[in-house]
């Protein structure tokens, strides 16, 4: 890796897996913000910036989709180094296995990783995004340091790999460096194994800086930052970071995104220490606003919804990782009865299917509240409908990026159906989406997908997949080998 200071966008990204950029897309049948229309016509300019999309027009010249044309879904919480541990987790360790006793077996795994298991990872982690129909990602990137706790030479050395690989796929990317000082609240020592992560906020301040320096931001890439969470930041941190963020290059809505009220013992843990719980804390500390994204939000009381749901704040679900690790079930129904801004994540990326984290998310409802459709409405009784809407807007809003659907001024990022799969091709425009997500399908019903105007799908085929899959599964061998 050349050091940072030779780092340009000219060393990165030289082979990015893209069809040459088209400039328009004929739809007969396409998912607008109004619904439903036929016979649209999308025309991006040379940005892949949206700049006409028009119901009812004539194919003209421009390249006819295959299929449905829905917008493509922002991924709103990652962590890519995660995806190698799918599968790894999954026999009992103690009759008490938690969140926190996978937190300690994921931090082992941390260990063993090098600069090239991470960029093979997250390369062949974003082309599988991509294929499920996420075409940009919010990657929570808390693994700065070498093993034991040194730094690189290059101290973008790990954040840099990401951005590699999210330029190889073609994936939009929201890179979102992360605080991690202490182990828990009270400014509780760091342990050994938390030392790859341990910054200050100076440092991932000035680790965002170098990053807008070698790969300026763009259409296609915004950074924000991250307090990894209450537990793990102090308050006067909190404070200094966003203090601080405010005086860089775009900090003034640059997104910020923490984990919080995951766990219950993070609950009672952070009302032992303070007197208030996590949720209610970080509101009397910060003003959180819109470009805010509470990833998790589990936890919280009426109070605590009512204060987020006034703060603009976007909340981040990820119901797979969620069901995995244990955490337990947030009251969807309230968060949306409360216009609470909220998206989707893939979060430890041991499941990327897009589809199923919003069936998911709606059948924990009906578990929980015994009751079917719990989080559609009498103005949206579609479910499908009304999540697929709503997560895209919040992960669009959490994303900091023009990414919020088929209209004009936004990224041309746009996904082709499969208009002959089994479970879709006999379907009319209004039942499509309760399809999409309610059934469950051979592979994935996806034919093309566009980022910003240029299509890095094919047929349900990335050009890069077969040497992202070598590489991938190189990394994994390595990294599990006695």
């Amino acid at each position: 890796m050349v050091s940072l200071g030779e780092r340009t966008p000219q060393h990165l990204h030289q082979h990015p897996a893209t069809e040459a950029p088209g400039d328009a897309l004929f739809c007969p049948l396409a998912l607008l913000p109004e619904g439903w229309r036929s016979d649209v016509l999308l025309r991006w300019d040379a940005a892949g910036t949206l700049v006409e999309v028009k119901p009812a027009s004539a194919p003209g010249q421009a390249a006819k989709a295959s299929g449905p044309v829905i917008a493509g879904m922002p991924n709103l919480h990652s962590h890519a180094f995660q995806r190698a541990m799918a599968g790894l987790t999954e026999v009992m360790g103690s009759p008490a296995d938690s969140f926190w006793s996978w937190r300690k077996l994921m931090y082992r795994f941390a260990q063993r990783l090098q600069p090239e298991h991470q960029e093979a990872i997250a390369r062949h982690l974003y082309i599988e995004m991509l294929k499920a129909g996420y075409t940009s990602v919010c990657e929570f990137h808390y693994l700065h340091h070498a093993p034991g706790g040194a730094p690189y030479a290059d101290r973008a050395e790990l954040a840099l790999r990401l951005m590699q690989a999210a330029g190889d796929a073609g994936i939009g990317m929201t890179l979102l460096p992360v605080l991690y000082q202490y182990a828990g609240f009270g400014s509780q020592p760091a342990s050994p194994e938390q030392a790859r992560f341990i910054g200050t906020p100076e440092s991932l301040l000035t680790l965002r800086e170098h990053l807008l320096r070698a790969l300026p931001e763009s259409p296609m890439r915004r950074y924000g930052l991250a307090p990894h969470s209450l537990r793990a930041v102090s308050p006067e941190g909190l404070a200094e970071m966003i203090s601080g963020l405010r005086q860089q290059q775009g900090g003034q809505d640059a997104p910020i995104h923490i984990h919080i009220a995951e766990q219950w013992r993070e609950i009672q843990d952070c009302l032992a220490w303070c007197g208030q719980r996590p949720v209610q804390l970080l509101l009397s500390l910060q003003e959180v606003d819109a470009r805010w994204c509470l990833i998790h939000a589990t936890h919280m009381d009426l109070g605590e919804y009512q204060g987020v749901a006034a703060s603009g704040a976007v909340v981040g679900l990820c119901p797979t990782t969620e069901a995995n690790l244990g955490d337990g079930i947030i009251d969807a129904a309230q968060l949306l009865q409360s216009a609470t801004p909220w998206g989707i994540g893939s979060d430890s990326n041991i499941a990327i299917n897009l589809r199923s984290e919003l069936r998911l998310l709606e059948y924990g409802q009906r578990l929980h509240h015994r009751r079917r459709n719990v989080l559609a409405s009498e103005a949206a009784p579609a479910t499908a409908d009304r999540l697929f809407a709503q997560a895209l807007a919040g992960g669009a809003a959490a994303s900091g990026r023009a990414v919020a659907g088929l209209a004009v001024g936004q990224r041309a990022d746009f996904v082709v159906l499969d208009g002959q799969d089994v479970n879709l091709a006999d379907r009319s425009p209004a039942q499509l989406l309760s399809a999409l997500v309610f059934c469950e399908h051979d592979g994935q019903p996806i034919q093309d997908v566009y980022v910003g105007g240029r299509q890095v799908v094919s047929a349900g085929r990335h050009r890069l997949e077969d040497s992202a899959r070598q590489a991938y599964r190189h990394a994994i061998a390595d990294l599990l080998k006695d």
